[in-house]
């Protein structure tokens, strides 16, 4: 006889692709620091050596158009407007060529941040866990194939609040090119289809209250939208 499981789990969330077909999500990965002028906002320094990482469950992905509850624990909740890449074959100590290759689409996400949190953890040197991975923290619009998107780089990446633009870039801003990112990434993980990986965010970042509405968008990508609901 089989053992049986205690309870139910979860099937892999999947985000749609502008070409009809659904993007089951098994990892994400989080690029910190990625723009120049977002480090120093926040008081720190790129890191020119290598890029570091932190990571979300897959389960907190949420979908573009979906009102999310006010997190708790925090007084300070902000957006993060983020180009997403996934990746669509197993790499692993890839060459930037494999790299490139491995890349299935992009799309618009948000890393909503406590960054109260986030902050106080990093004064003391600890983990951004309950800073960064939270229900409900990794929204997501649908992604595009690489083909159809193009070279990264002349792209405009922008966000509002209330029809207040708060972000305004372009991924030519980027410090590790999506290639990059890959290529390093594939020195320490087997990356796979199903890997999602955020690529950090611009200068503007900031805090959003109950019955905020957040939009996001890039060149040539579907936006993503969120509200900001009542905690709960």
């Amino acid at each position: 006889m089989m053992p049986q499981r205690l309870f139910d789990s979860p099937d892999y969330p999947t985000v749609p692709t502008t070409d009809g077909a659904l993007y089951p999500v098994h990892r994400i990965f989080c690029v910190g620091r990625n723009y120049a002028e977002h480090a120093k906002e926040m008081g720190v320094e790129v890191d020119r050596e290598a890029p570091f990482y932190f990571m979300k469950d897959a389960q907190e992905i949420v979908l573009t158009g979906a009102t999310i509850p006010y997190p708790p624990g925090t007084e300070n909740f902000h957006y993060e407007m983020e180009l997403v890449m996934a990746i669509g074959k197993p790499v692993f100590q890839a060459s930037n060529e494999d790299a490139a290759a491995a890349i299935w689409g992009y799309g618009c996400g948000l890393d909503m941040t406590r960054r109260d949190l986030q902050l106080a953890a990093r004064a003391k040197q600890r983990p951004w866990d309950l800073g960064k991975n939270f229900e409900q923290s990794a929204v997501m619009a649908a992604l595009t194939p690489a083909a159809m998107f193009g070279a990264v780089g002349p792209q405009r990446i922008a966000l509002s609040v209330n029809g207040e633009t708060k972000q305004d870039a372009h991924l030519a801003d980027l410090v590790w090119s999506p290639t990059e990112i890959v290529a390093h990434l594939s020195r320490y993980y087997h990356l796979a289809p199903g890997d999602l990986i955020y690529t950090g965010t611009p200068a503007g970042v900031g805090p959003v209250v109950a019955g905020d509405v957040i939009h996001g968008e890039i060149d040539g990508l579907t936006p993503v939208e969120l509200v900001i609901g009542a905690a709960r």
